[in-house]
Parts: C-alpha cells; structure tokens; sequence
C-alpha cells in the first residue's frame, strides 16, 4: 500500500512538465504561461503538511491515508477533464493538498507498525519507487502525451490508485486515532503560509530570477513567518508541529542531514539532463538512458546497507555514502564536451551507489529514539525536511551555473560552468559527510538489534501480524 502510494505521488509530481507543450496547446497558450501548474503542486503540498500529524493523531493514519489518497484521485480525474487554464490550476491545487497529506500518513503507519529492525528490512523494498519513479515518469508521460493525449498524464492515477484505495480498506488494520488535543489553527496558518512563501520563492527563483520582486517578496515574507510560526510553535502547550522532538540530537542531526544532504544529491539528479542535453547536445532519450543507471546502483546498496545498518550502525553507512557522493561529483567534474556516454553512465552508476548509503538510514535511525506517541510527528517534521531540501537543489545548481556563466551567455552555459557546479555540490556533500561521522547512533543500532518499536518495546507476534495487514 505505502509502496503503491509513494510511486503515484512521484511520478504525478513528476509527469506533468512533460505534457506542458501539449497542454499549451489546447489552450492556445505559451508554454511559460502554464508555470501555474506545475508551481501550485510543490506550494499546496507544502502548505498541506503542517496539518498531517494532528490528522492522523486525531483520525487515525488508515482514514487519512485513504480519504487523502481519494481525494488524489477525484483531482486528477478533474484535472484531466478541465477545460481552461484556470480549472486545471484549482485542481492541481487540490493534488498538491491531498498529496501533502499521503507522504506523512503512509510514513507514520509504516513506522508505527513495524519495529526497527523491520523497518531496515522495509526500507530496501520502499526504496524501490522512489527510485524508479522519476526515471519511469518521463518515458509514462511521453507516451501517453504521443498516443493518447496530456489529458492521460492525470487519467493514469486512477488505475494506479484505486486498487490501492480499495485494497486498504479491506486490509489495512484500523487505527482510531485519539484526541490529539486542540487544534492549533494559528499554528497551521503561520506554518502553511511560511512553507507556502518559502517553496514558492525556490522554485520560481531558477525561472524569474533570484532579485525579481515575486521571489525577493516571497523569500522574505516567508522568512518573517517561519520565524514567528518556530516562535510561537515553542511557546505553546499543544502545538501542530511538535518542534521540541529536535531537542533529541539523533533526531535533529539525522533532519540536517536529510536538508542539506539532499541538495548534492538531488542537485547532481537535476545537473545531469542538463549538462548532457545543453553542454553536449545529447537528446533527450540520450540523457534518459544515461541518468537511469543511477537507480541500480541505489538498489544495489540498499540492500548491503540493510544487511549492514545494525552491525555498523548508520553513522559509518551516511558518511561512507555522503563521501562517496562527494567523490564522484568530483568525477563529474571532469566531464567536457569529449566525455562519452558510457562515461557518464558509470558516474551515474556511483553515484546511486553512494546515495543508497544515504537515503534509508537517515530515514530509519531519525524514528530510532521516537516515542511511540510522537511517530506522527516525527513523520510530519521528515517531509517537511525533506521537500524543503529537494526544493534547495535545483535552486542551488541553478545558482551555481548563473555565476559561472559570462553575462552575455546566459541562455548556453559553458561546459566549464556546469564543472564548477559540479565542484560546489561535492563541496556540500563533503561537509555534511564530516557531520554524519559524528552522529551519535548507538541508540539507533541498540533498536535495530534487539528489534524493539520506537517506543522500546517488542510487540507480540499476534498484534504485528495483524497491523502489518
């Protein structure tokens, strides 16, 4: 079921640029004139996420998740169906909202049902989607748009989805939830409209310009409002986003690595198509075949980090595989307009390798020393982490090509601005491997050993079994 939610989320988040021509199209517009719809789905998915935690608390994670997931589904059928720009604005929105709701919901009952050293064990089959589901998302979506129309890039999901709906009410086990204590709607407000101006800024930053007066309004308001909505989010005995859980150091070092590691990562994911399509000249099934290789080396991993993760911990597993990153990035580096695909294929190969000591340790070991009580919100705090730092990675390699490029090329980077973008993000890679080596994770190996929940106990077989439905 979280496996099947993750992979529709992705690849929604991700299919929709490749019908933007098509859509332009039909409603005799120009492309840059669509950037409404691909804007609104990162903005509202922010703005969504605060609320996720006090949800599942109060509704239990099973309702939200399939409530969430059905509203996915009516808004893609929806989308599919708009006849204007602005229809298919709104219901993107909608997208955006339910799918901030489904990442938090599937990450708290996943985490809240199996142990910790279930949870490795899980964690190299979730990797799965989140790997393919990029690279599957670009090839889905050139076929539809080719065969069928742009209208099937929002159709899809509902073969996708509702087996997945109707397979989780029968199975799923029901929580009821509890109540969770007052609503902090001030909180929500400050917090949706902070992620909200934050994402929004970033992302149109690359497409505006960083000094334009949208993304210089939009960064600053939602600065003033981030801090007001930590501020008051600390002071009061209820919050909606239970901020004190960073005074744990595990959590809060793992969450750091998770933001400013992603953006090294995420960012070589975004530099690559770039540098092959803009640099070299390569096609775009070129550069779709040449990135791809990066998933199987992430999946090659995984599975030796999940045999490894409770003998060595996950501090020798995030900074071997943050160096690594950093490494390879440096190889990169080196690339011109000779290097071959194969080349370049291989580099990608690495750096999946060294990304797949990265992306589930931090995710298990960050829920090691969370109660039981708070996994909702540990998992709500996660997102959050991590769409901010996937949001910075574009952003940052865009940053970085705009000041190594000479003024009067700004539409054709160098070849030689694509390597100094290279160079900074293994820099940042560097950094935070230094960090990950002193992450304090003899908790986390304590709990993956001996097999306890997040709260420090061992469930019974027969209550496993039965919420592992």
């Amino acid at each position: 079921m979280c496996v099947c939610v993750t992979f529709i989320a992705i690849v929604d988040g991700a299919i929709t640029t490749v019908a933007l021509p098509s859509i332009a199209r039909t409603f005799q517009l120009t492309t840059a004139a669509l950037d409404g719809v691909v804007v609104v789905y990162p903005v509202c998915l922010a703005m969504a996420i605060p609320a996720s935690a006090w949800l599942v608390e109060r509704f239990g994670a099973k309702r939200v998740l399939l409530t969430a997931l059905g509203g996915f589904l009516g808004s893609s059928l929806l989308c599919g169906a708009a006849a204007d720009l602005g229809q298919l604005v709104a219901f993107r929105a909608v997208q955006g909202l339910s799918a901030g709701l489904l990442f938090p919901a599937a990450s708290s009952l996943l985490y809240s049902t199996f142990n910790s050293w279930e949870q490795v064990r899980i964690s190299r089959y979730m990797i799965v989607p989140q790997q393919l589901a990029p690279a599957v998302a670009p090839i889905l979506g050139g076929l539809l748009v080719d065969h069928l129309s742009w209208r099937w890039v929002f159709y899809v999901n509902l073969p996708l989805g509702l087996p997945a709906v109707v397979f989780g009410a029968v199975f799923l086990a029901g929580h009821r939830g509890h109540r969770p204590g007052r609503f902090d709607l001030t909180g929500l407000l400050l917090s949706a409209a902070a992620l909200g101006s934050v994402m929004f800024g970033v992302c149109e930053g690359p497409n505006r310009g960083w000094s334009s007066a949208a993304v210089v309004t939009a960064l600053v308001l939602g600065a003033i409002l981030l801090t007001a909505a930590v501020l008051f989010e600390l002071r009061v005995t209820e919050p909606l986003l239970r901020l004190r859980l960073f005074a744990d150091r595990l959590f809060r070092d793992t969450n750091l690595i998770n933001l400013v590691g992603l953006v090294p990562i995420l960012g070589a994911m975004y530099l690559g198509p770039l540098f092959l399509q803009q640099g070299q000249g390569r096609s775009a099934l070129e550069s779709g075949t040449s990135t791809f290789p990066e998933a199987f080396g992430v999946l090659l991993t995984v599975q030796i980090a999940g045999i490894l993760y409770s003998r060595v911990g996950p501090r020798i597993i995030i900074g071997g595989g943050l160096a690594m990153v950093s490494g390879v990035l440096l190889l990169f580096a080196t690339c011109d307009q000779d290097t071959g695909l194969w080349t370049f294929r291989a580099y990608m190969f690495l750096l999946g390798v060294g990304m797949g000591g990265v992306f589930m340790p931090t995710t298990v070991a960050s829920l090691a020393t969370v109660s039981r009580k708070d996994l909702a919100q540990a998992s709500t705090l996660n997102t959050v982490v991590r769409q901010t730092g996937g949001a910075f990675a574009p952003a940052a390699v865009t940053t970085a090509l705009v000041l190594s490029t000479p003024a009067g090329a700004a539409a054709s980077p160098p070849v030689s601005a694509y390597q100094h973008a290279y160079l900074a993000l293994a820099a940042l890679a560097a950094v935070t491997a230094l960090f990950a080596f002193t992450l304090p994770d003899g908790p986390a190996r304590a709990a993956a050993s001996r097999g306890t929940t997040a709260s420090g106990r061992t469930p019974a077989p027969r209550r496993r079994h039965e919420e592992a439905r």
